[in-house]
């Protein structure tokens, strides 16, 4: 079955089924569009409870899974720049220590980035995977750097260039990235055309040195 008519209330309430039962609260309305799309059942008695198909509890398992696997990734402007714990992927988003095993990151990198993807299929209305979706605009510097790792672009180091994305002064919505060392015009350009294909709306900015950086905030659509 699809997940295209699903709107994020009824993922919400997908997700929110109890574990056991597979019991759905929700709206009368959310309700019927999931009997109508196959993910749910209305009891025949009183009080006509409605309850998760075999269908609906494989979208519930999925959408779970997706979350868990995006809320792995460490965001440094939640909480600082700790090492992770064993087993946990976290985003680089400049300064880090070079990885001990290059090809093992690569790997990592690729299945956030593909889990990120479904993710955004699966929570997005009509799944709709061009633009960010709602735990990426609340981890923005985590989801920024994982876009701009994925596309081999470098994370700075504290012995090799590369990008560091940090949060921008007074614009919440938007992270700043920058290229050290500076100023590296060209790498900044293809940085803000791989955002800009990841779904991130980007702008350029002139530093006083002859430099640049850019603004990076999640598109709506």
């Amino acid at each position: 079955m699809s997940t295209a008519k699903l709107t994020p209330a009824r993922r919400r309430a997908v997700a929110g089924a109890d574990a056991a039962t597979g019991l759905v609260h929700a709206s009368e309305r959310v309700l019927e569009g999931l009997v109508d799309a196959g993910f749910a059942v209305r009891h025949t008695r009183p009080p006509h409870r409605h309850y998760l198909t075999p269908a609906g509890r494989e979208l519930r398992d999925r959408l779970l899974a997706a979350e868990a696997a995006a809320e792995t990734a460490e965001d440094p402007a939640d909480g600082g720049r700790g090492p992770a714990e064993p087993g946990v992927f976290a985003t680089r988003t400049g300064g880090e220590p070079a990885p001990d095993d290059a090809v093992a990151r690569a790997r990592e990198v690729r299945s956030a980035w593909e889990g990120l993807a479904e993710l955004r299929r699966l929570t997005n209305a009509d799944g709709a995977t061009a633009v960010p979706c709602a735990w990426e605009r609340t981890h923005l510097a985590s989801a920024v750097a994982l876009a701009l790792e994925a596309a081999g672009l470098p994370p700075a180091t504290p012995a090799t260039g590369g990008y560091a994305v940090t949060p921008a002064e007074h614009q919440p919505e938007a992270v700043r990235v920058d290229w050290r060392p500076g100023p590296a015009l060209r790498e900044l350009v293809r940085a803000a055309g791989v955002l800009e294909s990841a779904g991130w709306q980007v702008s350029e900015h002139p530093e006083r040195d002859g430099g640049m950086y850019l603004l990076a905030s999640p598109r709506r659509r």
